[in-house]
């Protein structure tokens, strides 16, 4: 039997929290920069150890006005001193399996070695025992592997790709796939098969390790409990990585 993970971005003030945490395998909590406060770090991660989901950090550039999305111009020390104190951030109210990075210092890191390196020096220095959520075949893969963090590869539902296997800069036209049956039948020749066909045609070879899904799109919930109920038909079972 094939197994994946499911994780979605949650804690941020969408609204699905509670419908979502039930249909995923790992949850990525905001911690109070991009999104986040407290209170609500404390009530996710209590959602999650409610149905037995693991919980991961979810750092990004503390950029409330534009949601995180904005790529800062900051020092590799003041990148590593922000991603370090929103995992100790949420460790305050729960032992911590991963980090996953949000929005513009996401896709930044992972195409950007010295921003990368920030993050997985900030990664180790809280606990080399935490799995470090990246983009496939990413730079900042690249260099959490080579400083021997446990790395999940990870793959987007909803969003296209390029020939040289990144996202498509959601400025671009075609950056998500709108349609769920779309995004479906990626999700599954991704993991199947192991590639994804970009926006040129190319098949694209690419690791599937987790799979993120969009916590805030007015359909989310419905898109969770769809895919689902595909990856089940498709006899992939849902586990958090490393599980």
């Amino acid at each position: 039997m094939m197994f994946v993970d499911l994780n979605c971005d949650l804690g941020e003030g969408a609204g699905h929290d509670a419908e979502l945490m039930p249909l995923i395998t790992s949850a990525n909590i905001a911690c109070g920069a991009h999104a986040g406060d407290p209170a609500t770090m404390r009530a996710t991660v209590a959602l999650a150890q409610r149905h037995g989901v693991a919980i991961g950090a979810h750092p990004g550039f503390a950029d409330r006005a534009h949601f995180g999305r904005r790529e800062l111009a900051l020092p590799p020390a003041e990148v590593g001193t922000l991603v370090r104190q929103q995992i100790e951030a949420l460790r305050a109210f729960a032992p911590v399996r991963h980090v996953k990075p949000h929005g513009a210092l996401y896709n930044l890191a992972a195409r950007d070695r010295i921003v990368a390196e920030a993050v997985v020096e900030a990664v180790l220095a809280v606990d080399p025992k935490l799995v470090l959520f990246a983009l496939a075949g990413s730079e900042l893969a690249r260099v959490g592997r080579a400083r021997r963090l446990r790395v999940a590869d990870e793959v987007f539902a909803d969003r296209t790709y390029r020939a040289d296997g990144s996202l498509t800069p959601r400025t671009q036209r075609g950056a998500l796939i709108a349609k769920p049956e779309l995004a479906v039948a990626q999700v599954l020749q991704m993991v199947r098969y192991r590639t994804v066909r970009a926006t040129d045609g190319t098949e694209v070879p690419i690791s599937a390790d987790t799979i993120c899904l969009h916590g805030d799109g007015a359909h989310a919930v419905e898109f969770a409990q769809r895919l689902n109920v595909e990856l089940r038909n498709a006899g992939i079972s849902l586990r958090s990585f490393g599980a």
